[in-house]
């Protein structure tokens, strides 16, 4: 374990501060130009995305609106089938807003989907989402983010309000466990 931070000493580096906050910037600058003149509403996506959007906001020449949503699912047996339905909370008021989602790691795509389409029934003019760490071989839908940092395929990483329950969210870089586990922290 670190003295300073009580996490392991096996992790690996995956994103150095530095390239983080360099792509972060990149991102905001195209962000800015794509949505000149406009109101952005930015919707967080708890737990992974609250430190990606701080910085992202911060970056960003236009005028914008934050919001955070966190996402929440129910298994449940249908004709013997199991399904899974997603919820979210809080409900959002998007009517008529140019909307994009925040989210500090896509996987399945399954969730971003959701909360796309949700969006644009409420009423959002458009829907459009951008993610920190993109691990494009775990997509179950044709879903790609329309800004992304980093393409990753390491299976858990902490770090940059990534990570487990308890630790590792506080990390200024983005970090991988040598042996690929998922710790118990």
């Amino acid at each position: 374990m670190t003295k300073e931070q009580g996490l392991p000493q096996n992790l690996n580096v995956v994103v150095t501060a530095e390239q983080i906050q360099k792509r972060v910037r990149d991102i905001a600058r195209q962000i800015s130009a794509d949505y000149e003149g406009k109101t952005l509403h930015l919707v967080g996506v708890l737990d992974n995305a609250f430190v990606f959007m701080a910085d992202l906001i911060r970056a960003l020449d236009i005028p914008v609106v934050c919001q955070f949503v966190k996402p929440y699912f129910s298994e449940k047996l249908q004709g013997g089938i199991a399904t899974t339905q997603i919820f979210f909370s809080p409900e959002l008021n998007v009517d008529g807003q140019e909307v994009l989602l925040v989210e500090g790691l896509m996987q399945s795509g399954v969730t971003t989907e959701f909360l796309l389409r949700n969006m644009l029934s409420r009423g959002a003019v458009s829907a459009r989402v951008v993610v920190l760490l993109d691990r494009q071989s775990q997509r179950r839908v044709s879903l790609r983010p329309d800004y992304f940092g980093f393409l990753i395929d390491a299976p858990f990483v902490v770090g940059y309000g990534l990570g487990g329950p308890l630790l590792g969210r506080n990390l200024p870089y983005v970090a991988s466990f040598e042996d690929g586990s998922e710790p118990g922290i």
